[in-house]
C-alpha cells in the first residue's frame, strides 16, 4: 500500500484494490468465477450480487464505530481505496463506469467547463441549470455497468437529475422514497432472478456534513447497519451482499480558510471543492502561481501543479484531453483538518464533516461481504 511522502500524497490503488475495479470484476466475462484476491472470498462463485454502496462510509470512522454497527462488523473483508478527489460525484462514476476520473472525466465537485465552473452535483452553476449547454452523456460518455440494463435502487427525486444520467444512464431504476423499502426491493429482484443489483443510501454523508460525528452520526451508523441487516436477510441461497463507500470524511467544522491573498492575486477563479481545491492562475503566471501556494500552504496541504497531478496519475493513467482542460494550474489538497474557502462554493450551512483529500480517513473505504449458500 503506498505512503504519503514529503512531496505528494498516498495515492489510490487503482491497479488492485480500488472501487474501480469492483464492476469490471462483478460483471466481466467470468462473472464471480474468478475474483481478484483484494475482494472478500465469500464472492466467488455466487450466483446473484448485491451492491450496497453506502454514501461516506470511510474504512476508519466504521472501525471506530463498529458497537454501532453489528451486521457490517461480521461480514467478511477489509478496506480498499475509492478514488482521487475522494469525493461523490467522481467516485459514484468511478464504481458504476468501473473507470478512474482521468477517464470518465468527472473530476470533481465543481469542474471548470471553459464558459463556465459547473456544480455536478446539481449540474448547474448560480445562474441555473447547464444541462442543455452540457449534456450528460457528452460530458461522460463512459457507459455505466459495461453497458449492461442493471436495475438501480436509489432516491426516487435522484431519478432524472442530471448527473444521474451521467453516471446511471441505461439502467433500470427503481426509486425509493423510504430507506426501509431498499430491502424489500432487493427481496423482490432476487426472488425474480436478478443477477446483479446496485444500490445506494446517502444518509451517512448527510448526516456527517451537517452533525459531524458523535451522537447523531451514530445514530445514523446504526440505521445504515439496519439496512444491510435487512438487505442480508432478504438474501436467496447462492447470492451475496457486497458493501463498500464512496469515500470516508475528515471533521472540519469551521477550520476553513480561503487561500492566502499573495496565491490569490495570481489566481483568475478556483474550482474543485474545499478538500481538491483547483487554483486557476491568470494569464502567463502559473510558475509564480505555484510558487506562492508553495510558500504560503505546503505546511499544511499537498500543493501540486498540473503537470505533477497528471504525470502521477492521481487521478488515474490515461487521461485525455477533454479531462486535462478541466483542471485546474495549481491544486492545494490538505493533509490538515481544514478546507480551503471559495465565494463562489457556498451552501446552506456551515459544513462540519468533510472530504475530497488523499489523507487515510477520506482515501480508504470498506469492502464487505457476506453471502448465503
Amino acid at each position: 500500500m503506498a505512503t504519503s511522502t514529503a512531496t505528494g500524497p498516498r495515492l489510490p490503488d487503482y491497479k488492485n484494490g480500488c472501487i474501480t475495479g469492483l464492476i469490471p470484476a462483478l460483471l466481466g466475462p467470468q462473472g464471480t468465477k474468478e475474483i481478484p484476491d483484494w475482494m472478500p472470498g465469500c464472492v466467488k462463485g455466487a450466483r446473484q450480487v448485491v451492491l450496497l454502496v453506502i454514501d461516506g462510509l470511510g474504512w476508519h470512522q466504521l472501525q471506530k464505530n463498529l458497537q454501532h454497527c453489528p451486521t457490517l462488523a461480521a461480514m467478511q473483508g477489509s478496506s480498499i481505496t475509492t478514488v482521487a478527489p475522494t469525493t461523490t460525484v467522481s467516485a459514484l462514476t468511478s464504481i458504476t463506469t468501473g473507470l478512474a476520473p482521468a477517464e470518465h472525466g468527472l473530476v470533481g465537485y465543481r469542474i471548470d467547463m471553459g464558459a463556465r465552473v459547473m456544480q455536478m452535483l446539481k449540474w448547474g452553476d448560480e445562474k441555473g441549470d447547464l444541462r442543455n449547454m452540457y449534456p450528460p452523456d457528452l460530458i461522460q460518455p463512459c457507459p455505466p455497468f459495461m453497458g449492461a440494463s442493471v436495475p438501480v435502487l436509489s432516491k426516487a427525486e435522484l431519478e432524472g437529475s442530471a448527473f444521474t444520467e451521467a453516471h446511471l444512464r441505461g439502467v433500470r431504476a427503481r426509486g425509493w422514497r423510504a430507506a426501509s423499502s431498499i430491502a424489500v426491493e432487493v427481496g423482490q429482484l432476487l426472488r425474480s432472478g436478478e443477477k446483479f443489483i446496485y444500490a445506494y443510501y446517502d444518509g451517512v454523508d448527510k448526516i456527517a456534513h451537517e452533525r459531524g460525528f458523535g451522537s447523531f452520526y451514530e445514530a445514523e451508523l446504526a440505521s445504515a447497519d439496519g439496512i444491510a441487516k435487512k438487505i442480508q436477510d432478504s438474501l436467496t441461497p447462492g447470492a451475496v451482499l457486497i458493501v463498500t463507500a464512496d469515500h470516508g470524511q475528515v471533521m472540519v467544522g469551521t477550520n476553513t480558510m480561503p487561500p492566502h491573498p499573495e496565491v490569490m492575486a495570481m489566481a483568475a477563479y478556483q474550482s474543485g471543492e474545499g478538500r481538491f481545491r483547483w487554483l486557476h492562475a491568470r494569464d502567463g503566471v502559473q510558475v509564480e502561481l505555484l510558487a506562492r501556494a508553495t510558500t504560503h500552504h505546503s505546511n499544511v496541504a499537498w500543493v501540486a501543479s498540473k503537470e505533477q497531478v497528471i504525470d502521477e496519475n492521481w487521478l488515474g493513467p490515461r487521461l485525455g484531453l477533454a479531462t486535462r482542460k478541466r483542471l485546474g494550474d495549481v491544486v492545494l489538497v490538505p493533509r490538515e483538518p481544514i478546507s480551503f474557502d471559495d465565494a463562489a462554493d457556498t451552501g446552506p450551512f456551515i459544513l462540519q464533516c468533510r472530504h475530497g483529500a488523499l489523507t487515510d480517513d477520506e482515501l480508504d473505504v470498506p469492502l464487505l461481504a457476506t453471502a448465503v449458500k
